[in-house]
């Protein structure tokens, strides 16, 4: 795992505190290789996303009081799965299960999609979800 010290900009600059807390949450949830491959692989085209959802995204919003870990992945899973956005689903079922949801909870999740946004997004939802179980051996 990367440390945070040796973290900066593509050119070079020094990041910010919210920088480093939101990196500490996302690695926290997301998994530390996951988090330090996108980071290595940041150009100085795409280094601004980075910073803006590690910045905004992983501190100032995952690391506000008033909901747990655990609610912010159940939310996350239905809306991106509303969205079918399938390889941010993937991280985020790896992160859910990583904050304590059970896989009947994901699979209640998916069932709540499938009436409010659609049986398609919900059946790729589910089988998304598979392939992380299978991965991880759950």
């Amino acid at each position: 795992m990367t440390t945070d010290a040796k973290i900066k900009s593509p050119d070079g600059q020094d990041l910010s505190e919210r920088f480093h807390n939101g990196l500490r949450t996302r690695r926290e949830v997301l998994g530390g290789a996951y988090v330090d491959a996108s980071i290595a692989k940041a150009t100085p085209f795409n280094w601004p996303m980075q910073e803006l959802v590690t910045e905004y995204c992983w501190d100032a919003v995952w690391n506000r009081p008033g909901l747990e870990r655990k609610q912010r992945s159940l939310l996350n899973l239905g809306m991106i799965s509303a969205l079918n956005r399938p390889h941010e689903l993937k991280l985020h079922v790896r992160g859910a299960l990583s904050n304590g949801l059970t896989k009947d909870e994901i699979c209640e999740v998916f069932l709540q999609v499938s009436i409010y946004c659609g049986v398609p997004a919900a059946i790729d939802s589910f089988r998304v979800a598979q392939e992380v179980f299978t991965e991880m051996n759950v």
